[in-house]
């Protein structure tokens, strides 16, 4: 790979393009921070997608896509004096030193929890850092990943079960509760009960080391294929799918599974 001097280069090479860039072409002159950020975030999935598929090349250009908005918004901020990507790195870089004790000081955290219970920590006493250990989970995050961080963060301050398997208890309960508010058809209640249920199968995931944004994600994408099979056997046969039991969509949906399991 690059050496750390052919790195350097190219990012003040990417720098300078910036600068050239907001300067002269019409389209870049015009953007803003709030214009750029639903562009922002249509990257970060981009590249949520790429590392779902394992695509490297799509990894990697979707990282320069990413790097490209922060080194936009950096030359923003620089015309504005209010920041510059200098300001970025010296910021990150002094936050990073400073929430990793265990490497740069004389503090001890031979794990990734001790890891984890040290940052948590450390971001608390932080100059105008949170003052609540969830205060810095966004309000925008999608629900599910959000409930994951939310769980995440109460974990590092030990707030968590004593054996992960004491869980399988908390999802029954809300499982049952739900059934409870089914049978009443109180669709309040059930909205709440349901959530409930999804919160617990969330803290279980976490507890397993299972990310549950990505094992829905491939779910989905599971359900896309096998779904787009059903549809294109059923157009090469002559047939509709609304015209069609459900015990025959059932015969095209196992080779659908089969076809999964030969494939490398």
């Amino acid at each position: 790979m690059h050496t750390l001097s052919e790195k350097l280069q190219q990012f003040e090479r990417l720098l300078e393009i910036m600068t050239e860039l907001r300067s002269k072409c019409p389209w870049d002159k015009e953007q803003t921070f709030e214009s750029l950020r639903t562009l922002t975030i249509e990257e970060t999935y981009e590249l949520a997608d790429a590392i779902i598929r394992d695509d490297k090349k799509e990894i990697r250009k979707e990282l320069g896509d990413i790097l490209l908005h922060i080194v936009f918004y950096a030359e923003m901020g620089n015309e504005t004096q209010d920041f510059d990507i200098h300001d970025v790195c010296e910021g990150l870089c002094e936050k990073l030193i400073y929430r990793h004790p265990h490497i740069f000081a004389e503090v001890e955290a031979e794990t990734s929890e001790a890891v984890m219970q040290n940052w948590e920590s450390l971001k608390l006493k932080e100059k105008g850092g949170n003052k609540s250990v969830l205060a810095g989970v966004p309000d925008s995050l999608p629900a599910l990943i959000k409930a994951h961080r939310i769980q995440d963060k109460a974990r590092s301050v030990g707030f968590d079960w004593e054996h992960r398997e004491q869980v399988w208890d908390k999802v029954q309960e809300e499982f049952n509760e739900l059934k409870v508010e089914i049978e009443a058809m109180d669709k309040e209640k059930m909205e709440a009960e349901f959530g409930d249920l999804l919160f617990s199968l969330v803290n279980a995931a976490r507890l397993y080391d299972i990310n549950p944004e990505n094992a829905l994600e491939r779910t989905n994408r599971k359900f896309i294929s096998r779904f787009n099979y059903l549809e294109s056997k059923t157009i090469t046969k002559g047939k509709d799918l609304k015209q069609m039991s459900l015990a025959e969509m059932d015969v095209i949906w196992d080779e659908a599974k089969e076809e999964e399991r030969k494939a490398p």
